[in-house]
């Protein structure tokens, strides 16, 4: 039975290097209902990269999954929407909230949220070509446009687009002198800034972010707002999202335990190593699937001990669970 709550109304955010296909088929095993996001993909690595297949396909059993594009020419980025609605995504997601110097000598990411208008029309463009949900991801603001005069501006244009959903990053971004890193953490958080849009935007779904750890800070976030997005925290303790179905969206049926995901994990590894890549490159996302519990180094200290050898495959975990 499919659930009436929104998918968006917990997700995991997207991350670079860490939301591939390995780490979304792994998480998807822990919560069926989330909303997952993939790594931002390029306009430039889909329309001329020689093999956009590799950036774009997923399994079937990640759904909901979004596709999150970064670009700021809104005819690239309808053209690239269009492709991941083909491709069966759930949603189109706009990258307005990367600080790196990489996505800034782009110019696009956070960077554009000194440009609203060149965000609308982004926005609009990609309406247009498809019928699925066109959502941005953005920051508070970024340093010189950091005021909430400036963040409702933002948001009204991008509304008056027609962008389904606004997801708000409640840390304005520095440009310059702070690295992705520290653009995660140093930046204050300004969680009022995000309550005060929902209740000027009450027809506007917005999902928060940054931060945020814990079920009890997410049930009192879901009092202001439509949805939480859960990033660092996914990835270092991804049993976080153990029992989300059940608290969030009204499930009834168990989720599995940890010994049950690594099972499941053995034949989408078989099938994984079939096609092609290392066994290292699924196991390096599960290390934090014991975090928190007795024997959580261990655990850790098994696969990273074995996970590199030469012909190493899904008999690492049989090994694990024998034990």
């Amino acid at each position: 039975m499919t659930s009436s709550v929104p998918s968006y109304r917990i997700s995991v955010a997207p991350m670079m290097d860490w939301t591939d296909r390995h780490f979304r088929f792994f998480i998807r095993l822990i919560s069926k209902r989330a909303l997952l996001y993939t790594e931002m993909v390029t306009t430039g690595a889909i329309l001329r990269g020689k093999d956009n297949h590799r950036y774009l396909d997923f399994s079937k059993e990640e759904h909901p999954v979004a596709l999150q594009l970064g670009g700021d020419s809104p005819t690239a980025l309808a053209e690239c929407a269009k492709i991941g609605e083909d491709y069966g995504y759930d949603e189109i997601n706009l990258n307005v909230g990367c600080p790196s110097d990489r996505v800034q000598s782009g110019s696009f990411g956070a960077c554009l949220m000194k440009e609203p208008e060149l965000v609308a029309e982004m926005v609009s463009a990609c309406k247009t070509k498809v019928k699925i949900p066109v959502t941005v991801k953005h920051r508070i603001g970024v340093n010189g446009k950091e005021s909430y005069e400036d963040l409702y501006h933002f948001v009204s244009k991008i509304k008056e687009a027609g962008v389904d959903h606004s997801i708000v990053h409640a840390r304005i971004a520095i440009l310059e002198g702070l690295s992705p890193k520290e653009n995660r953490t140093v930046p204050p958080l300004r969680y009022q800034d995000v309550y005060r849009l929902k209740d000027e935007f009450p027809d506007l779904p917005i999902t928060i972010n940054g931060g945020i750890k814990t079920h009890a800070e997410i049930k009192e976030h879901l009092t202001k707002v439509d949805g939480v997005m859960i990033g660092r925290a996914a990835y270092d303790n991804p049993f976080l999202f153990h029992e989300v179905d059940q608290l969030y969206f009204g499930a009834k049926e168990n989720p599995l335990s940890r010994e049950e995901v690594l099972r499941e994990l053995i034949s989408y590894i078989h099938s994984a190593l079939k096609k092609d890549g290392k066994v290292h490159h699924i196991l390096r996302h599960i290390l934090g699937l014991y975090f928190g519990e007795r024997g959580a180094r261990e655990f850790r200290k098994f696969l990273t001990d074995r996970m590199h050898l030469p012909y190493a495959n899904e008999s690492i975990l049989l090994d694990y669970l024998k034990r």
